[in-house]
């Protein structure tokens, strides 16, 4: 069965190696868990999955190999391993409570017993002594009473039923949804480089201990406060068909604002021109010249844009193309110049990745960034910020 579930796991994309599996092995030897088919979920979980984004395949798979009683009315019912049963029963029931199933019968004939109930019943029961409902007398359901019962779905109220494979509700963590907050965090973390600079503000433990031990008496050591060392630039694109991923880019900008301190942002519409600006409501009147920001900020900075590129073609290849003043020139022009001057950029796009095909103006930007465009996605982030770490 183990094999099995091995070869699911790696069949599913999930990179489960023979190492993590004879682990995995070792633990149950080990007896680190009870023999309880939750317990074991949790283990297998975390020996085999390293990455959030492959939670909600993991169950899948862990449901698909390791069949048992789903919880809720009017879903299949397939197999529970006997002898996982035969331990929760152990775990759960006194003796006295395992004597009482004699009056149904022995342990198969439970569980047939529940099948065919479960084939039988065409809707919800509430209360009886037969039928698969609730608060009721019933060896089957939930929130009622009986020595023999097996609890499917709903909360335990007695204590007092056999726990059988009960479903659990996660949040799906795949890694091409859309993104929170949190999720971002996750993956701009692979654009991280710590260093040490600063006051030295900070107890160094480690060091003050030998000190200590060396001089003979309390020897204190400070350091500076470690912290990420990556030099961010953000361009953001703002207004028009934007607007419908205002909250996406506010959740991108919190996460940005916490994982970096040396973080610059500056907003633009459609496409990067002569000048951007830090506040929207003073964008016509408190502008930054985009040769200031070239001067300004050296090479060393990582160049994210975020933007739908979702605006007509002559927008990036004319002068005199925004929509909003006359440019002197070209739309490409900035942005060759800007991806020149940091060679390490990106451009984040909300839209789906299969909707780019239908804009012109998304061809020419992915063009002019050498096709460094990815989708605002789990796996679109952390593609990017793989793509910030290369070296160059």
């Amino acid at each position: 069965m183990f094999l099995n579930f091995l070869d699911a796991l790696r069949a599913a994309g999930i990179p489960a190696s023979l190492k993590e599996h004879l682990l995995l092995l070792e633990a149950l030897d080990a007896e680190v868990i009870d023999r309880d088919p939750e317990q074991f979920y949790y283990l297998s979980r975390a020996v085999y999955v390293k990455d959030e984004g492959l939670l909600d395949r993991f169950d899948q798979v862990f449901g698909k190999v390791f069949k048992g009683l789903l919880t809720s009315y009017g879903q299949d019912v397939t197999d529970v391993p006997a002898e996982w049963l035969r331990a929760v029963a152990e775990k759960y029931l006194t003796a006295e409570e395992m004597e009482k199933i004699k009056s149904l019968g022995d342990w198969d004939e439970i569980m047939e017993t529940l099948k065919k109930r479960l084939e039988e019943q065409q809707g919800r029961h509430q209360g009886g002594n037969k039928w698969i409902g609730t608060g009721g007398t019933s060896p089957f359901g939930h929130s009622g009473y009986n020595p023999e019962g097996v609890r499917i779905g709903g909360q335990a109220k007695h204590g007092r039923a056999i726990k059988v494979w009960e479903q659990r509700e996660f949040k799906n963590l795949d890694a091409t949804r859309e993104l929170g907050t949190r999720n971002i965090k996750i993956a701009l973390r692979r654009l991280r480089k710590f260093a040490r600079t600063g006051a030295a503000d900070e107890l160094d433990i480690d060091a003050t201990i030998s000190g200590t031990a060396r001089q003979g008496w309390l020897d204190v050591h400070m350091r500076p406060e470690r912290r990420n060392a990556v030099k961010l630039l953000l361009f953001l694109d703002v207004g028009g068909s934007m607007d419908p991923f205002i909250k996406l880019c506010e959740e991108l900008f919190s996460a940005a604002t916490t994982e970096f301190k040396n973080l610059e942002f500056f907003y633009f519409h459609n496409c990067p021109y002569e000048g951007v600006w830090k506040d929207n409501r003073r964008r016509f009147a408190e502008r930054t010249p985009m040769w200031d920001i070239l001067h300004k900020y050296g090479h060393d900075y990582k160049l994210v844009f975020v933007g739908d590129a979702a605006m007509s073609p002559y927008e990036i290849t004319h002068p005199g193309g925004s929509v909003e003043h006359m440019n002197p020139e070209a739309g490409a022009v900035w942005m060759d110049r800007l991806t020149t001057t940091y060679p390490a950029a990106v451009w984040l796009n909300p839209t789906p990745k299969e909707q780019w095909v239908h804009s012109q103006s998304t061809k020419v930007m992915r063009e002019l960034m050498n096709d460094r465009m990815y989708p605002l996605t789990l796996q679109g982030l952390d593609d990017a910020m793989r793509e910030l770490t290369r070296k160059r």
